[in-house]
């Protein structure tokens, strides 16, 4: 069984996602005490999934355990299997219950598991690793995923398939970011250029030069210029004034869909209000015209019907990259953003 964890209120779409990319009688779990799951028999071919936050293969059901016992059944499921020479990480996380309760099992959890390594599996501790820097095709990662106290899913993926499925399996437990603060940002849609940043694991550096389509009233321009980054903002409406006034933005009152940079930029950053198709179709051409290197790109919706759409990107976008994700972020509102590198 594979599990997969929705987008926040995507379940029922998520499985009509997983149902178009060929993936047989996906379901939600029923669940009165944690947050909705989706299962499938198989992952998806394309490896990519907008309304999933996180995948965990091969899942197991653990229950009845103790904080020892889940201790146990990790090194059960991961002795002779994960690599001693690693690296590999753990993801533990409870989706059940509010407040610090469950977090604090996971920590006793964890704990009891780290001792039992120290004693018994020394080997295995060795290439243990934490942090959530990009997947490498040697890295292993081991999912405990909490639905009460003493019941939840336990998950092995060796190594390469986090690097494989990178587009289906984060590098953050259950796939969640908290959204980035700034009070000295125009708006708080910075929040998403940080995400898919951080997802993709790249981020927008000193020196590059950055195309923002749609940039008023600047907070994607803002991020930009934060790093050092050059930037040329096309909307009709200017950018907030401190920002116009930087130096290293050049502010182009023009259509935001006919503008081509006179050179290929190291950046394509968008958050234009616009119908799904149009922002879709923009991102292929600027794909196809090889324009930029690396590229986020938000993906509005008005309703539900259109989410169909976003196969497009799937089946044209992704093999014009050596890395495409697309995901409704934490961030998002009924949106979808889609990132990579060409």
């Amino acid at each position: 069984m594979h599990l997969f964890l929705p987008a926040a209120d995507m379940a029922p779409f998520l499985v009509e996602e997983l149902a178009r990319s060929g993936v047989l009688t996906p379901s939600v779990l029923p669940a009165a005490d944690y947050a909705p799951l989706v299962q499938a028999d198989s992952l998806p071919e394309h490896s990519l999934l907008a309304f999933a936050w996180q995948t965990l293969p091969n899942a197991i059901s653990v229950t009845g355990a103790s904080i020892n016992g889940w201790a146990d059944q990790i090194i059960g499921r991961i002795a002779g299997v994960v690599s001693d020479a690693g690296p590999w990480r753990l993801h533990l996380w409870p989706v059940y219950g509010e407040g610090r309760a469950g977090w604090h099992r996971c920590e006793l959890i964890r704990a009891a598991l780290m001792e039992r390594l120290k004693k018994k599996r020394r080997a295995l501790l060795k290439g243990f690793e934490e942090g959530s820097t990009a997947w490498t095709s040697q890295t292993s990662l081991v999912q405990a995923m909490l639905t009460g106290p003493d019941a939840g899913f336990l998950s092995v993926a060796v190594a390469p398939q986090p690097f494989d499925r990178r587009a289906l399996i984060s590098t953050f437990p259950g796939g969640v970011i908290a959204h980035a603060e700034d009070k000295a940002a125009p708006s708080r849609a910075f929040a998403k250029v940080i995400e898919a940043e951080l997802r993709l694991g790249r981020h927008i550096q000193k020196g590059q030069t950055c195309v923002d389509l749609g940039a008023s009233p600047g907070s994607w321009s803002y991020v930009a210029i934060q790093r050092g980054a050059y930037v040329t903002a096309i909307d009709r409406s200017p950018l907030r004034e401190d920002l116009m006034r930087n130096p290293r933005l050049t502010f182009q009152q023009a259509d935001a869909f006919k503008f081509r940079p006179p050179q290929p930029v190291d950046w394509l950053i968008c958050d234009i209000i616009a119908a799904p198709q149009r922002s879709i179709d923009l991102l292929l051409e600027w794909l196809r015209e090889g324009q930029m290197s690396q590229f986020i790109v938000t993906i509005k919706f008005k309703g539900t019907e259109e989410y169909a759409l976003l196969d497009q990107l799937k089946e044209q976008a992704a093999p014009l990259c050596s890395d495409f994700r697309l995901m409704r972020l934490c961030a998002n509102k009924n949106e979808v953003t889609a990132f990579g590198v060409v």
